[in-house]
């Protein structure tokens, strides 16, 4: 869900810079290095991460991801908002870092939707899988720490609320209201 919203947000403003994030992991059929991730060693991604190259880096599902500082920087410097893909860690530190980035948490509509979705998309393993549906409740306890929340549960609606919150418009999406976080437990009353 993060991925294809992050693609329709860059479509639809093409200012918009993304951050291209560096990880470990092997790269899924069709992807391109340096267009969908930098894929790195082990060995290359702690070399980035103890020079300071990393804004933010985490250990996720097996392997590391990370957004290489460099990029990020000259994209700001230019007058271009950065558009980042990235898990709950990554962004807690890009928050620390800039307490004035806009933050939106994008959640499945259930645990049993994002297990057809993992399913659906044929790139990983059974193992995986069940690897990402165990952590997906520990990370969606995080949602709470984001300006925004979005359900995800059909995607043009999806995207409508994400055009809103970057231009501005939106107050239906904020974590804090009162109105949201009923709608969010009641989702995951569930789980």
């Amino acid at each position: 869900g993060k991925s294809t919203l992050a693609k329709r947000l860059r479509a639809w403003d093409t200012t918009i810079s993304f951050s291209v994030s560096a990880t470990t992991r092997p790269p899924r059929v069709g992807e391109v290095d340096k267009f969908d991730y930098h894929f790195v060693s082990e060995n290359e991604f702690k070399t980035m991460v103890n020079n300071d190259e990393m804004l933010e880096h985490a250990h996720v599902f097996g392997n590391f991801y990370g957004s290489p500082t460099a990029p990020v920087r000259a994209a700001i410097e230019q007058g271009n908002d950065v558009l980042f893909d990235i898990d709950w860690q990554g962004a807690q530190q890009v928050m620390a870092n800039d307490p004035d980035c806009t933050s939106i948490f994008i959640l499945p509509p259930s645990i049993e939707e994002l297990e057809r979705r993992l399913r659906g998309r044929a790139t990983d393993n059974e193992e995986v899988i069940r690897q990402r549906l165990s952590e997906a409740i520990d990370d969606i306890s995080h949602w709470t720490e984001f300006n925004h929340v979005v359900i995800n549960a059909e995607i043009e609606q999806a995207e409508t609320e994400l055009l809103r919150i970057l231009s501005g418009t939106a107050v239906n999406t904020q974590t804090r209201l009162p109105e949201v976080r009923n709608r969010v437990r009641q989702l995951l009353s569930h789980v």
